[in-house]
This record gives C-alpha cells, sequence and structure tokens, in this order.
C-alpha cells in the first residue's frame, strides 16, 4: 500500500498548499447531536438512508457533504485539526487507505458484519477494522433495448463485442480523470488484458463513441434519452434506470471486477456515537435492504438479504456475476495519474482525430473483407498498431517518481499542466497526433489497393 499513501499524499499536499487552505491546529469540539457525513453518493440515494435513519434516531441531525472522493480526501486532511466531520462514505478503498495511514480515521467494531472476507480477491472490510465495505460495486454495459432495436444493433457480450465497426458513434463513456468510476472501469480492462491489449480495446470503444461525458452521470443520462445506445457504466447506474422505468438492461462482461463501497468513522469525530450509530444502521439487515431502494439499487455485502432482492439483482455470492478480474489496488493506484493522463491525451482532447482513424481502419478491412490483398492486410495491420498503441510500457507507468509528477487533473480542457507534466504529455500528444493521422493515411492506401 506504500505506492498508494505517497501517491495521494504527493497530491493532495500539493493542492492544499496550492490553495492555500491548511487550517491552524485547534482542538475538535462536540457539536451535539449533529451528525456530519462527507460522501460521493448522489443525494437520491443519500437522502433514502437518511430519512431511514432519523425515523430511527429522531434525536440526531444528520448533514450530507457531497464532494468527489479525491476533494473529500483532501478536505479530511485540511480540517483534521479542527474536524467537524464524523463519517467519511465513498465507494473507493483506496481513499481509506490514505486516511488510516494518516491516522485520520477511527478504528470501530460494527454490531453487524458482512457474510463475507473477500469478493473477487478484494478484502471487503479493512483488517485492522478502521473501514468497512457496506455494498459491492461492478462494472459493464448498459443499453436502451428501444435503440437498439431501432438500428438494428445486437447486444454486445463483451468489451471486445464494444469495439465492433457495427457500434460506431453508438457509445457513450466518461472520461477517468472526470470519474472514478471510469478510472476503475478502465483500469479493470487493463488488468483484464493486460498493458498493451487493454490500452487498444479502450482506444478502440472510445473511438466508437458518439462523445466523451463530462461526467460520469452523463453516461446513464444519455443511454436513458436514447442520445446513444450503449453507456459504459458502474452496474448501479443501470439497475436504478431500469427501476426508474427507463426501456435499460445492463450486463456484467466476464472481463469485469467487484469491489467495495465502504464508509469509516473519522478519528476525533465530534459525535462518536451518532456515527457508530450510523455504520451499525448501514450494516444491519435493515440498512443492507435499503440497497435495494429503486433509487440506490446496489449490492449488499450481506449475503443472507438477497433472498429479498428485487428481479434484476444479482447475487454475487451465489456466483451470479462472473468477474474473472481480482482487482489489485496497488497496481491502480501505482499508476493513477499517469493512466488519466494518458486516457485524456489520446482519447479526451483527440478524440475526432481518434475516430477518424477508427473510421478509416474500419472502412480499409470492410473493402479487404470483400477482395483481399495481403500487402493492404499488412498496411492495416501498421495503422492499427499506430491508432491503438500507447507512448509508454506498464513498467514505466508504475514508476512511483514518474507518476508523481502528474499531479494536474483535467478535468477540464482549461487545467493545464505546468512543468515536467507538461513537457512530458505534449510529447505525447505530438505522437499521438502523428500516429492517427499515419493510420488514416495507411488505412485509406489499404483500401484503394486493387
Amino acid at each position: 500500500m506504500t505506492i498508494i499513501r505517497e501517491n495521494w499524499r504527493r497530491v493532495l499536499a500539493a493542492a492544499a498548499a496550492a490553495a492555500g487552505m491548511l487550517l491552524t491546529a485547534a482542538t475538535a469540539s462536540a457539536a451535539g447531536n449533529d451528525l456530519v457525513i462527507v460522501t460521493s453518493f448522489a443525494p437520491d440515494q443519500t437522502k433514502v438512508f437518511k430519512d431511514a435513519f432519523q425515523k430511527e434516531h429522531p434525536d440526531v441531525n444528520l448533514n450530507i457533504i457531497n464532494k468527489g472522493t479525491a476533494e473529500g480526501v483532501k478536505y479530511l486532511q485540511e480540517t483534521a485539526s479542527n474536524n467537524k466531520t464524523d463519517l467519511f462514505w465513498v465507494s473507493s478503498p483506496d481513499a481509506f487507505e490514505v486516511l488510516k495511514d494518516a491516522k485520520l480515521l477511527e478504528k470501530y467494531k460494527p454490531a453487524a458484519m458482512g457474510d463475507a472476507k473477500s469478493i473477487s480477491g478484494f478484502p471487503i472490510d479493512d483488517p485492522d477494522g478502521y473501514f468497512h465495505g457496506f455494498a459491492l460495486s461492478g462494472y459493464g454495459f448498459m443499453w436502451n433495448t428501444r435503440y437498439l432495436d431501432s438500428y438494428k444493433l445486437p447486444v454486445p457480450q463483451t468489451w471486445d463485442d464494444l469495439t465492433k465497426p457495427i457500434y460506431f458513434k453508438h457509445l457513450g463513456i466518461s472520461s477517468p480523470s472526470r470519474s472514478g468510476t471510469t478510472h476503475l472501469e478502465v483500469e479493470t480492462i487493463l488488468q483484464g488484458e493486460g498493458w498493451n491489449k487493454g490500452w487498444a480495446t479502450v482506444k478502440r470503444m472510445a473511438g466508437n463513441a458518439a462523445q466523451i461525458s463530462s461526467r460520469s452521470f452523463g453516461v446513464p443520462e444519455g443511454v436513458d434519452s436514447g442520445e446513444f445506445g450503449i453507456g459504459i457504466v458502474i452496474d448501479y447506474f443501470g439497475f436504478t434506470s431500469k427501476a426508474a422505468g427507463f426501456p435499460v438492461e445492463f450486463h456484467y462482461p466476464p472481463g469485469t471486477t467487484l469491489v467495495p463501497a465502504t464508509i469509516g468513522v473519522v478519528a476525533n469525530a465530534p459525535n462518536p456515537n451518532a456515527a457508530h450509530a450510523f455504520v451499525d444502521f448501514v450494516l444491519s439487515p435493515a440498512g443492507q435492504k435499503l440497497l435495494f431502494n429503486p433509487k440506490v439499487m446496489r449490492l449488499p455485502v450481506n449475503e443472507s438479504v438477497y433472498k429479498d432482492a428485487p428481479a434484476g439483482i444479482p447475487n454475487p455470492f451465489a456466483g451470479q456475476i462472473k468477474a474473472s478480474v481480482h482487482f489489485n489496488s496497488d497496481l491502480s493506484q501505482g499508476r493513477y495519474n499517469v493512466v488519466n493522463s494518458l486516457y485524456d491525451v489520446m482519447i479526451t482532447y483527440r478524440f475526432s482525430e481518434l475516430q477518424a482513424a477508427v473510421k478509416a481502419i474500419d472502412d480499409a478491412q470492410a473493402a479487404l473483407d470483400k477482395k483481399p490483398n495481403p500487402e493492404a492486410a499488412k498496411l492495416l495491420d501498421e495503422a492499427r498498431s499506430l491508432a491503438f498503441g500507447v507512448p509508454i510500457s506498464d513498467h514505466e507507468a508504475g514508476d512511483h517518481a514518474f507518476n508523481a509528477i502528474f499531479t494536474v487533473k483535467h478535468k477540464k480542457a482549461t487545467d493545464k499542466a505546468t512543468g515536467r507534466q507538461a513537457e512530458v504529455e505534449k510529447d505525447w500528444d505530438a505522437k499521438t497526433v502523428a500516429n492517427y493521422a499515419k493510420a488514416v493515411e495507411l488505412a485509406g492506401k489499404a483500401k484503394s489497393m486493387p
């Protein structure tokens, strides 16, 4: 976990220094019956738990602060000397490792615990008791059934299916720098298929997209509305859309993974008793069943409640999700910043060039299918290598010192890198643009050969 912690420390410390927001030391004060939770979950989801908890604990005034995961970690670090937060509640277990290492979490043993110790090789709870998995998350794709029927498109089953020419401009995806769940999806493919083949799959799918959404919520919304047909998403996006009455379905491809969504008590919590009560509540049978609420639709960690699961919610403990990828969190976080920057340089901000290369390669292959030509096939293989390659190796991507230079997150096109990061990204961009252009040229020659 050393790489994880150092990586997060550098990024968050730099952000805190830049913002000038580190607080002076002070003693955390009591906050009466106010319970403050920092979370990345959508208000529709947290309201389900808030209403149910306050019904059982009417004396507790529950306040929810919505922040992205990295933003939430930074907030807890900055406010640690005068902490006003009782609970941290997000999907990423990696973030909790950072908080635990910084001694910003309190060890707590809940009254109720999940049935399993791990899922897909990933521990559900912290072995030392500083944070606990309350739900499971899987990754795949959702589709609009009416859209696919209208365009006479087959239902995809694998990641590779989504690279096929028939889905050109019918997909939606976000970028990992803008969405933590998208990062996990991309990293799942990279770990499942290997660095080079994984990036080829990711780039080929992105080249089939109608758009790269600026936020993860834009993907399910686009599928719901029929703006595009298929979206690469976390599972509960598909489940909640279907529960809301949209004509959608969700599928876990074979190369997927399962990881826990997590909750933990913040050290020096102003209201620890209420914090403990909330953790006990979400892990209790009653709290676990709330995950089946149509606005939530997540997978409980308590296997016994699946007997009450609504139709369409699979039981991962009964083998109903074939998650073949055992997610390696150390590997993911060790190259987290590099993967995000690579995606933005090669895909997000060169989307039109990638699309042009994909279209040229598809057109050339269609021509060769009708009239085979060995020399043209060689040109096309070279075009694919250029278009779907990646400028660095997995070994370079995982280098701790190299990863540490990527401190700027490209959440917007105006987020400009400086220093060494800017130099590296400029080099990647130049190579990417040249490779896409050459791929288009070679594909055109292959198509036109007699």
